[in-house]
């Protein structure tokens, strides 16, 4: 089969996770140019090279206005828009607004919440806590300190190298906050990727692989690598991606 047109070649914006930045979708982000696709890759407010705005004020309506701007101001139309982890809540709240510049909503190991739910709903009481207290001994009460790699199973002493010199953060606002409607989230053709083993909790997965089972415009892959795929196995996630581009 021959390549499409560059000029008709889908947008990908590539939405990064908690504590993290654009700057883990390095590798991904230019193996998809090399395929001639335009490639966004937004840091939230607070975060990665945007960690010197980090407040108590930033919440997850914050993040979700970072990534609705992204498209607007890019004007991005027909995109491949890509969540990991945390980054599905704030997507999943993005399309209520931005839902028709998208062709595919995917979510690599992301949350995807119902309207009213929380980061910490999705995670559980016990996780929930955690973050709690993480905050309390190591933020000030009202951040989270970043974590170690080998927390998102990453091994390799390189890439633990790498990321743990990146990751900042997370105002824990960012994890309370309910999300506002998703309907438009849930509704959209996309897809799940699990990474096995997953970091979420049994019944996040259960909910998307029901979606799955009753949608046939939702499809659901699953990648052997860590959390933090587009990291460590970053040619199956753009191979994965690639294949996503394709769904209507």
């Amino acid at each position: 089969m021959s390549a499409a047109p560059i000029s008709t070649r889908p947008p990908f914006v590539l939405l990064h996770g908690g504590r993290h930045g654009g700057w883990c979708w390095k590798h991904v982000a230019s193996a998809l140019r090399q395929e001639g696709h335009v490639v966004y890759t937004p840091t939230l407010t607070g975060l990665g090279e945007r960690a010197h705005l980090l407040s108590p004020d930033i919440g997850l309506d914050t993040h979700v206005q970072d990534l609705v701007a992204t498209f607007e101001f890019e004007d991005i139309q027909d995109a491949v828009l890509v969540a990991h982890s945390y980054g599905g809540m704030v997507a999943s709240g993005a399309m209520e607004r931005i839902a028709d510049r998208v062709r595919s909503f995917v979510l690599l190991d992301a949350h995807l919440p119902r309207t009213g739910e929380s980061h910490g709903d999705l995670v559980g009481p016990t996780r929930a806590a955690g973050h709690v207290t993480m905050a309390e001994n190591g933020g000030e009460g009202w951040f989270i300190p970043p974590s170690d790699a080998s927390w998102y199973g990453v091994t390799d002493p390189d890439d633990a190298a790498w990321i743990n010199s990146r990751t900042t953060a997370q105002p824990l606002k960012t994890y309370q906050d309910p999300v506002g409607n998703t309907d438009r989230a849930w509704s959209h053709p996309g897809m799940f990727i699990e990474c096995v083993p997953s970091t979420l909790e049994p019944h996040a997965l259960d909910r998307v692989q029901k979606r799955h089972a009753d949608d046939p415009h939702f499809q659901y892959r699953v990648l052997h690598a860590t959390h933090d795929a587009m990291v460590t196995a970053p040619d199956a996630v753009t191979k994965v991606l690639l294949e996503a581009a394709g769904n209507r």
